[in-house]
């Protein structure tokens, strides 16, 4: 049995994202993962990341019950670390990590720096087991670039993962939920994804032209806008917003909505408080969708060396 943690110095890095990449590539491998979160469980968490993870690995075992690396080839150890050595949880998270011989990795956003790691020296803190440090969030458009950066510094890079919409995606009900809406059209679609939002109020023509720019997408159109509507019913839509009112649209707009099986989100919220809400909520976004972890494990498999931890 291995232990490998996961580790990062700053918040919404991403470590859980890469945590369920590298678990589920070590499934398909018939690898039995465990999975531990200390620093959240002993605050008296078992939702969130914790509960994702979990069910990601189908365990059922009690939350860091001390029998759970019994029967595993690897258990995942998440952990955040301060900004500085001295600090107490980089202190207990280094104490742990050699009391366990983990193995251990660091996850950092992108931030465009030449060597692509901002806390090196707070790595180098755990000596001979540091396999080095995985740059998560990187714009497509700048993987080449970042690629050809990443030796110039002397933290191994032993992954590059890409930002993926799929991955910032959130369902129809979710976006329902969020902006306080209500699906009034074809609610079995509710679990689509949405990558994409349109404003219809940002263009002053009512032409399809504007709606085909993006897929799987959310038109968010005012209420009253019939037209903006219909234009964007013309288009691949994964469901139409209508903002700032409770009266359903007009019939031919719900016609031809249920004709396409398109979901319709009535809400009294303006297009300003939605956008407001659906920024918040993609800061905060978990991987808690089933049909996102294949895509997760694929872009992990192609872009970190999987090798590392065999």
């Amino acid at each position: 049995m291995g232990v490998l943690y996961i580790v990062s110095a700053e918040e919404a890095a991403g470590k859980t994202t890469i945590c369920a990449g590298i678990a589920i590539n070590l499934l398909n491998t018939g690898k039995k993962v465990g999975y531990l979160n200390p620093q959240e469980t002993e605050k008296g968490a078992t939702g969130g990341d914790i509960a994702f993870m979990r069910k990601t690995l189908g365990l059922t075992d009690a939350v860091n019950a001390p029998d759970i690396v019994q029967g595993r080839d690897i258990v995942l150890v998440e952990a955040m670390l301060g900004t500085k050595a001295g600090d107490l949880a980089t202190k207990e998270t280094y104490g742990a990590a050699k009391e366990m011989q983990a193995k251990v990795i660091a996850v950092e956003a992108y931030g465009g720096d030449a060597a692509g790691v901002k806390y090196a020296a707070l790595y180098k803190g755990f000596g001979e087991n540091f396999l080095g440090a995985v740059i998560n969030k990187v714009p497509r458009s700048r993987m080449k670039s970042a690629r050809e950066k990443a030796g110039g510094g002397d933290i191994k890079i032993i992954g590059m993962i890409p930002e993926d919409r799929v991955l910032l995606a959130i369902t129809v009900g979710e976006l329902a939920d969020i902006i306080k809406g209500k699906i009034i059209s074809s609610p079995e679609k509710s679990d689509e994804l949405v990558e994409n939002y349109l404003l219809g109020a940002l263009t002053p023509d009512t032409g399809t032209e504007y709606f085909q720019r993006k897929g799987r997408k959310a038109a968010v159109v005012r209420q009253e806008r019939a037209d903006m509507q219909m234009a964007a019913l013309e288009t691949p839509i994964s469901c139409l917003v209508l903002a700032g009112g409770s009266q359903p649209p007009i019939h031919y707009v719900r016609d031809k909505a249920a004709r396409k099986g398109v979901p319709i989100i009535l809400t009294e919220s303006g297009i300003e408080d939605i956008v407001e809400k659906i920024e918040g909520s993609l800061l905060k976004k978990r991987l808690n969708q089933d049909k996102k972890l294949a895509k997760l494990g694929e872009i992990v498999k192609q872009n970190l060396d999987m090798k590392v931890f065999s």
